[in-house]
């Protein structure tokens, strides 16, 4: 007898239950990916259909951790579609806490700096709601640079948003970039020797993840470049890690800036406001 599609997301379900924490998600995702139809179209009308023989490959690849987003080829950030490669971070929705506090704190930023843009996830999602604004990002990967240069021409954003391969632990990074109304910045903030899931460990970039032994390495890094890079009345804002919060604000306080903790939805430490 032919599996249903409804049938054959239970199985995964029950399977990928041993290496996700969101085991019935990923497999509906998979499954709608598979029969190449929106997740909401499948649950509403094609959940007694037969099950599509591509499904069971991509559950595979998912018991293994590797992560949905990959294998989809894109995630979504801020009500925005990005796509997404090995060559990126995964956008996460912890992640809108950044955006979201940028929003509120600069609402007229005419210009906006992204450093370490990845998917270009934080200044695509603020330039989509700011259509008088325009943008700048920098990341230290070229492959990383054509993602996000290929999601800003996806969503219509091109013509607003420029990208430049930098890194700010080149010498003399910052001459050139001029200055901004706001700079975002999520860097790489993991202790070196953490444990991560392998989800994360085995799939995403080192290099955007790792600051060495206290994760602080890239703070210390930009933070004492920032006022540079920032118009006088300009903001910066940062993300960090759950447990970091005093840590870079007291970097911040040794470079002459006042700090303004945001918490993310789970009520963690997520975004450091700096003028």
């Amino acid at each position: 007898m032919t599996e249903t599609v409804g049938e054959a997301i239970r199985a995964a379900a029950e399977r990928l239950a041993r290496t996700s924490d969101t085991a019935r998600l990923d497999a509906e995702l998979l499954m709608a990916h598979a029969l190449g139809i929106a997740r909401s179209d499948m649950l509403l009308k094609g959940m007694r259909d037969a099950a599509p023989s591509a499904f069971s490959a991509l559950v595979e690849r998912r018991s293994s951790h590797e992560p949905v987003a990959h294998i989809l080829g894109r995630q979504e950030f801020f009500g925005l579609e990005l796509a997404v490669t090995p060559d990126t971070l995964i956008p996460r929705g912890d992640s809108e806490t950044i955006v979201e506090a940028a929003l509120e704190a600069a609402p007229s930023a005419a210009r906006v700096l992204d450093m370490g843009t990845g998917t270009g996830a934080l200044l695509l999602a603020f330039l989509s709601q700011r259509e008088a604004s325009r943008g700048l990002g920098m990341d230290a990967s070229e492959a990383a640079i054509a993602v996000a240069r290929g999601n800003a021409d996806r969503l219509g954003l091109g013509e607003r948003a420029e990208f430049r391969l930098d890194s700010w632990l080149a010498d003399d990074w910052t001459v050139g970039l001029g200055q901004f109304d706001l700079v975002l910045c999520n860097p790489p903030y993991v202790e070196e020797d953490a444990a991560l899931d392998p989800d994360v460990s085995d799939y995403e970039p080192a290099g955007a993840l790792f600051a060495g032994p206290e994760g602080l390495d890239d703070y210390r890094a930009i933070i004492p470049q920032l006022g540079k890079l920032l118009l006088p009345d300009g903001i910066a804002v940062l993300e960090i890690g759950a447990t970091q919060a005093d840590s870079v604000a007291s970097i911040a306080r040794d470079s002459g800036f006042e700090s303004e903790l945001r918490r993310d939805l789970g009520g963690r430490p997520r975004a450091l406001i700096l003028r």
